[in-house]
């Protein structure tokens, strides 16, 4: 029987929980044994009740739950402190990022713990029910639209009043990604006018199905990769996107940002310049933020008003604003990780490295560091 631990988040403003009772229910009859540390799931409003119903256990002592665990499931990276209470062979499944998170898995290394990151899993159809990205930047897409409805001075539909007609909001929303096609989605029900870059040529009948045009600048040949993600582009393609798309963001009212690229900085497409042709009272939010912002002037975690009274967001957590279907659908992810890795009812878990999404997500295996980019960030430092 494997042992399953989800512990209660520590970071600062998490909300989530990576296990609910729909999915204790389902480990449970996998053959699994369920542990919740008390209050696991109390950001998303679920009682520890709600889990002994489900089947689990409550486990207090949250370090008693890591040395106790076959299997840990968790929101954020697991601290190198927790990985060394684990007993060798055991698994920790994560929205790990490697290359920022190097003294955990530094302690996997050493203590044979295997890590396998969400954010690392391959886009392919097998994967679609594990993938955290695109479960929680849907929400934080729908989330950007309404954090900017309610700080723009305008309304965001057109509306026909006693008192005249009301022109819509005018927002234009720089990805075409989750994050990007929901913001598109719920622009639209809300009213707004919108309008859509992007560098990768595919997303264009996308954005159009959703009612909102496309903004064309061409497309450079290589800048999708295989699974779908964007890729860094020439910086003469940048800089001629950047001048067809600020005409557009200068007569937004509203500017919602999503472009990232996996594992580097996130493109500048705002520049300081760009927001000062915006109009005073315009609104800017960046989902960019935690990787150093699409716009240039965006802080983490802050508001910044510009010189000219342009309203910049630089949100980083949005998933963790919408705590209950946030947890509902990372859990179903990391539920569909556990089901992948176990082959029948109540055998141990299997990790098959010819199998790409066990090669593309393991971290570390066996004291062995798999990721070959985190193998090259430890071999320096």
């Amino acid at each position: 029987m494997v042992q399953v631990f989800v512990p209660r988040e520590t970071a600062s403003g998490e909300t989530r929980v990576a296990a609910v009772p729909e999915t204790v229910k389902k480990l449970v009859q996998a053959g699994h044994a369920v542990q919740m540390q008390s209050g696991a799931g109390a950001g998303a409003h679920i009682a520890d009740e709600a889990f002994t119903q489900a089947g689990a256990m409550i486990e207090k002592d949250a370090a008693a739950g890591w040395k106790a665990a076959d299997v840990v499931l968790k929101i954020t990276a697991p601290a190198a402190a927790d990985v060394q209470r684990m007993k060798k062979g055991a698994l920790v499944v994560s929205s790990l990022l490697p290359l920022e998170t190097l003294d955990a898995v530094r302690a996997a290394k050493s203590s044979g713990v295997t890590l396998f990151s969400l954010n690392l899993l391959p886009r392919t159809t097998l994967a679609q029910k594990m993938d955290v990205l695109s479960s929680q930047a849907n929400i934080a897409g729908y989330k950007a639209v309404l954090l900017a409805a309610s700080a723009l001075d305008k309304y965001f539909p057109m509306l026909t009043t006693a008192a005249g007609t009301i022109l819509p909001a005018r927002v234009v929303i720089m990805g075409a990604g989750v994050a990007g096609l929901q913001a598109v989605a719920t622009a639209k029900r809300l009213g707004a006018v919108v309008e859509v870059s992007d560098i990768r040529p595919a997303v264009k009948e996308q954005v159009e199905s959703l009612g909102a045009k496309f903004i064309d600048v061409g497309f450079e040949e290589g800048a999708e990769t295989s699974g779908g993600y964007a890729k860094a582009v020439s910086e003469d393609f940048l800089k001629k996107q950047q001048e067809i798309v600020a005409k557009r963001i200068a007569a937004a009212d509203v500017v919602i940002t999503t472009a990232l690229v996996p594992g580097k900085k996130a493109p500048l497409l705002v520049p300081a310049s760009v927001v000062a042709q915006m109009r005073e009272g315009a609104v800017i939010v960046d989902l960019a933020a935690a990787q150093g912002g699409n716009c240039e002037l965006t802080k983490a975690d802050e508001e910044v008003v510009s010189k000219n009274g342009v309203r910049i967001l630089g949100p980083t957590n949005l998933a963790a604003t919408v705590s209950v279907h946030a947890s509902e659908t990372f859990a179903r992810n990391c539920l569909a990780v556990l089901q992948h890795l176990q082959k029948k009812k109540g055998e141990p878990l299997v990790f098959d490295f010819a199998d790409e999404i066990v090669a593309g997500s393991v971290v570390t295996h066996d004291g062995q560091v798999r990721h070959q980019p985190t193998a090259d960030a430890l071999s320096k430092g």
